[in-house]
């Protein structure tokens, strides 16, 4: 038998951030042998008691040498193939280890629906004044016998509107209604409002006396088991249903009754509660619940039905038929709120005008767009032609259908014209006139030219279509239209000629791909000077095109004409993005189908917007991702000479840059009479400065070549400030004295310009030979403003959530003050 030792190995637990997890670790032998051979012989490999059956090895050590027979009775420990190797379990094997501890977690859980001694329990009156300003939490009372399902408005907790939660000091303490008839009758309906689908049940008896104890339950009570609960009034109370994430809650509202005090639907928007209605509001649907369906729609598709659906489980997940219905208020609610959403987003919360046509939805912030992201052309300007060409793509959609409305006279827009979706009464004025040709196809039979005229009787709209940008895939604004037949030429001539329009003054050129251009494209001209309501900017060259994919089922000829890859200035576009847009539409649009008109419109915009914004904060990418990008693509250009370490030395670069502003506004902060200790900080951070300027600088040979010269003249820079109403006029060059002590004129390091290439210039790198430089320190700036983007949006978050909990709240002098001063601290 060869000499074989086994490589002895324990078992040990390890807390990771993943739970607890086991790993084989390896013990040494205190007494090693002889080194043994570094492979398995063949007699060895076939012996049937040492050979394992289940897949698994032995391990062998190489640093010492013996047999079985002298590991002191020690059987091998038998390890599974590719222990050592870095691995991530599947989930059938974490679903294995789940097997053996499905008891213990199940005992655990069984734990969690005992009250104690983690989760508070309650008097009555405790319970009250806890909840004063929690009015939607779900809370369990001792009946004596168990832990029951209740309400807070049992216990008497009621909402007080206008004063902050607290009692309106105008109360006279009598209950005013606001229903007509003096009491809202459970189950009656009032004016305006919808009745609820059940009855009250009857309340609970109580099974002793004095005041119960309650259990606060957590969550948003999605696990209740019991009857649904309506809170029961007492008799001359009205109840206001309110819809939340965490159920359907009906709770006890007192308005404001001051001498100025607002009307009661304004009153409950200020606390959050948008209101069903305006005059006499018997449903409010909170903000959270409203966002949280926004978000369910764009994210999950998820229709108002469903949603509701949902919201009725978690109320009552064994009545849920006996929950109030307020199902069609959520779906006019919503549309109220969506156009809330894009008024402010938009701007329109200053000033009081309509909105322009496409004014409110968001557009492609890369494509050339004058007077926004690119200089407005000049006759005389030598800027390439591509710089001011606008990339579109246009296509049909088939499956956004659109049911016959029950009744067409009333309807009601509210961002009509104003996102992606034409302008109604404008489109039906072309439509009316346009001149709807027949056309047979003169290169492949295209079902697209074959069946436009197809019509389908049942439906009012049988799809969309629209434009896009080519390189982007974002949606252009109040250029989708709705097909009432087939794809036909006037339905695109309308989308084709809108985008066209939209934010093009001064674009000379642009490239329309199309599935059909070859057909499509040929009398365009003719058709657009035919018709009183389609316009192509003056001067602008339309340069048609058709998708990669879809040019390889045409004749040969178009291929040669209409490929991108033949088409000077295109670059790389494969002019079929559009596709990969229809899909998510596609999981909204059978919700939509059966929708009114203006609500259908509506729903697509809002779909369309968040495709746009989501594209739109995953194009700016962070400077530490330019980065990583710029390390793994760091070849140099041709006729340039390797740099390796260039991307991060002018990183460095930039941070120093950033360094030095930072230490330059401290200094002006500080002002021209500082401490003993400002001083010294802004020494030390000074000397720390210099230290990263120094270690630049010696880099600075290496990667600029050895032409340049550290004496090379590049004059100190002045940092101005804008004006903020501290000390406005302040420069880098008002150095301030302190103490009586002579200034340090010659140790400034926040104002010396480091050798970058951005400082040195264009002709001096072009000198140097490295104008490679030039374009990795472009690629870098573009990250860093996205980096300041990132840092004020998370600094306005901070803010805001400052207001709402310290600075709101305060009442004393001392509480608002340090309020403030923490609201100041986020710079």
């Amino acid at each position: 038998m060869p000499r074989r030792t086994v490589h002895l190995v324990k078992w040990v637990w390890t807390n990771t951030t993943r739970g607890v997890k086991g790993q084989w670790v390896s013990q040494k032998r205190k007494n090693p042998g002889r080194s043994a051979q570094s492979s398995l012989t063949k007699s060895h490999t076939k012996s049937p008691t040492k050979q394992p059956s289940d897949k698994t090895t032995y391990r062998f050590s190489e640093d010492f040498n013996a047999s079985y027979d002298d590991q002191r009775g020690i059987n091998p420990i038998r390890l599974p193939n590719g222990l050592g190797k870095k691995k991530t379990a599947s989930p059938n094997e974490y679903l294995q280890q789940w097997r053996y501890r499905t008891h213990d977690y199940l005992d655990i859980m069984l734990q969690w629906e005992a009250p104690p001694p983690d989760r508070p329990i309650f008097c009555t009156k405790c319970c009250r004044a806890e909840h004063s300003l929690r009015p939607f939490h779900w809370i369990s009372q001792w009946n004596g016998d168990f832990f029951e399902r209740t309400t807070l408005t049992k216990l008497g907790v009621e909402i007080h509107a206008g004063h902050g939660g607290k009692p309106c000091p105008h109360h006279d303490w009598e209950w005013e209604d606001t229903d007509d008839e003096g009491r809202y009758a459970p189950g009656t309906p009032g004016p305006g409002e919808d009745a609820p689908s059940a009855e009250v049940p009857p309340e609970f008896p109580e099974a002793y006396d004095g005041e119960p104890d309650v259990f606060v339950e957590p969550g948003s009570g999605a696990a209740a088991q019991d009857f649904p609960e309506v809170n029961i009034l007492p008799a001359g109370k009205t109840a206001i249903t309110v819809v939340h994430t965490s159920g359907v809650h009906i709770m006890s509202i007192r308005f404001c009754r001051c001498p100025d005090a607002e009307t009661l639907d304004k009153q409950l928007f200020k606390m959050g509660l948008f209101p069903a209605s305006f005059t006499r509001p018997k449903t409010v649907f909170t903000f959270a619940l409203l966002d949280d369906f926004i978000l369910d729609n764009l994210e999950c598709r998820t229709s108002a039905m469903n949603y509701y659906s949902k919201l009725k489980r978690i109320t009552s997940s064994v009545f849920p038929h006996l929950v109030p219905d307020r199902y069609r208020e959520l779906m006019r609610v919503a549309r109220q709120w969506r156009q809330l959403k894009l008024l402010k987003w938009n701007g329109f919360c200053h000033e009081r005008r309509d909105p322009k046509d496409g004014e409110l939805a968001l557009f492609c912030p890369a494509c050339p767009q004058p007077g926004i992201n690119v200089a407005v052309p000049t006759e005389d300007d030598t800027s390439p032609k591509w710089l001011y060409t606008r990339s579109l793509v246009m296509d049909g959609n088939f499956k956004a259908e659109h049911l016959h409305p029950t009744r067409p006279e009333d309807k009601v827009w509210l961002t009509n014209r104003q996102c992606f979706m034409v302008a109604r009464a404008r489109y039906q004025a072309h439509l009316a006139i346009s001149k709807d040709l027949a056309q047979r196809s003169e290169c492949n039979n295209h079902r697209a030219v074959n069946q436009a005229n197809t019509s389908r009787h049942k439906l009012e709209v049988t799809g969309i279509g629209g434009c896009t940008c080519a390189r982007h895939g974002c949606f252009v604004p109040n250029s989708m239209v709705d097909f009432q037949k087939g794809e036909r030429q006037m339905n695109m001539d309308y989308a084709l000629c809108n985008a066209l329009s939209y934010n093009t003054d001064g674009l000379s050129r642009a490239f329309t791909f199309y599935d059909v251009n070859c057909q499509y494209y040929k009398h365009l001209r003719r058709r657009v000077d035919e018709s009183l309501h389609l316009t192509i900017p003056s001067g602008m060259e339309i340069v048609p095109g058709i998708g990669l994919w879809h040019v390889h089922g045409h004749q040969d000829k178009c291929f040669v004409r209409y490929a991108s890859n033949f088409i000077p200035g295109a670059a790389r576009i494969d002019g079929e993005i559009m596709e990969t847009l229809w899909a998510p539409l596609n999981i909204i649009s059978p919700s939509a189908r059966g929708m009114s008109t203006p609500h259908r419109q509506e729903c697509l915009d809002y779909q369309m917007n968040d495709c746009n914004f989501m594209k739109m904060i995953q194009m700016a990418r962070s400077r530490k991702e330019v980065e990583i990008d710029l390390l793994h693509n760091s070849a140099p250009w041709p006729g340039e000479r390797s740099q390796l370490g260039a991307v991060t030395w002018l990183a460095s670069g930039i941070t120093i840059e950033e360094m030095q502003i930072a230490l330059a506004m401290e200094i002006r902060r500080a002002g021209k009479h500082q401490t003993e200790t400002q001083t010294l900080e802004i020494g030390r951070r000074r000397v720390r400065l210099q230290h990263s300027i120094d270690e630049f600088i010696t880099g600075a040979a290496r990667y600029l070549g050895e032409e340049y010269d550290v004496d090379d003249c590049i004059a100190d820079m002045d940092v101005h400030f804008l004006k903020d109403g501290l000390d406005s006029d302040w420069s880098s060059n008002d150095i301030p004295d302190s103490g009586g002590h002579p200034p340090w004129v010659l140790f400034r390091p926040e104002i010396a310009v480091i050798p970058l290439p951005s400082n040195l210039g264009l002709e001096r790198c072009e000198e140097l030979g490295v104008v490679g430089l030039v374009r990795k320190e472009i690629t870098l700036r573009e990250g860093q403003p996205n980096d300041m983007l990132h840092v004020i949006r998370v600094h306005l978050a901070d803010k805001a959530v400052l207001f709402r909990t310290t600075v709101w709240p305060a009442k004393s002098q001392a509480t608002t003050t340090r309020a403030w001063a923490q609201v100041h601290s986020v710079e």
